[in-house]
């Protein structure tokens, strides 16, 4: 997730370690509880405008601004470089979990395996996404979603773990501006550039089971989209310094198609 491109930041699987890149460097905490930040590490290296640890491992992903078609692997707690890759253009995303790591451009994606870092896929010639948007599921699934136009809020799930593509999701009718799989990679959430609907996909079958509205007076800037560790809620970010927090019980019926919210300002 990004404040600015000085400032990304990124919370990690099960919320328990924040990553935030800046122009000197980069910082790593711990979250031991809500009012209990505890720095662990600190980069002063050079300016970052990407940063992604694999859960609260030592392994973290670095893009800097004045490489930014270069990524770095480095173990912090050793302070090596592990390896690095560059691309033929900057690289928007990093995405990563325990099986793949996948590297975002804005006209196609690299699929590299975490064990040894070589790249066993590369998906080329996708439609142009110059806000490097797109999610890899934390669980076993390993699915990849990304968009599948410019134009309209189609979703491409890909299997990043067997190399396949999974299926299409027609999710809106304005690009998108928002995804985030739940931890099993049953359920994506997505948002369009609208950003007055927000909704939630079965992955199997592409299925709509959620729909859930922010407002419909005025559009905005979705941030992102983030489940809860048990699927019970998903929370909405935007450019409104609101978060809406949705509840997930029942998928919808003809004649409940939406879940009441609570609200946050910021």
């Amino acid at each position: 997730m990004f404040l600015s491109q000085e400032n990304p930041l990124k919370l990690s699987l099960y919320f328990r370690s924040l990553a935030v890149g800046s122009k000197t460097g980069y910082k790593l905490f711990t979250l031991s509880a809500v009012d209990n930040l505890v720095k662990i590490y600190e980069n002063e290296s050079e300016d970052i405008c990407l940063v992604e640890r694999l859960f609260n491992s030592s392994l973290v992903a670095v893009v800097s601004l004045s490489s930014p078609r270069k990524l770095k692997v480095c173990h912090f707690k050793k302070g090596t470089e592990i390896c690095n890759y560059s691309y033929s253009n900057t690289i928007l995303a990093i995405k990563l979990n325990r099986k793949r790591l996948v590297v975002c451009l804005e006209d196609s994606l690299y699929v590299h395996n975490i064990q040894d870092m070589r790249v066993l896929h590369n998906i080329r010639d996708t439609p142009a996404n110059p806000m490097g948007l797109c999610t890899l599921c934390n669980g076993e699934s390993s699915y990849l979603a990304y968009p599948g136009s410019s134009t309209i809020g189609e979703v491409q799930v890909f299997d990043a773990l067997n190399l396949s593509a999974k299926i299409m999701i027609p999710a809106h009718e304005s690009p998108l501006a928002a995804m985030a799989f739940n931890y099993t990679g049953q359920q994506l959430a997505t948002a369009s550039e609208r950003g007055t609907v927000i909704r939630v996909f079965n992955v199997a079958d592409g299925s709509r089971l959620w729909e859930f509205r922010r407002g419909v007076k005025r559009c905005v800037a979705i941030s992102s989209l983030a489940f809860s560790p048990d699927a019970m809620f998903l929370c909405c970010s935007s450019n409104t310094e609101t978060v809406h927090v949705f509840r997930l019980d029942q998928p919808d019926s003809p004649g409940q198609r939406y879940i009441t919210c609570a609200f946050f300002c910021g």
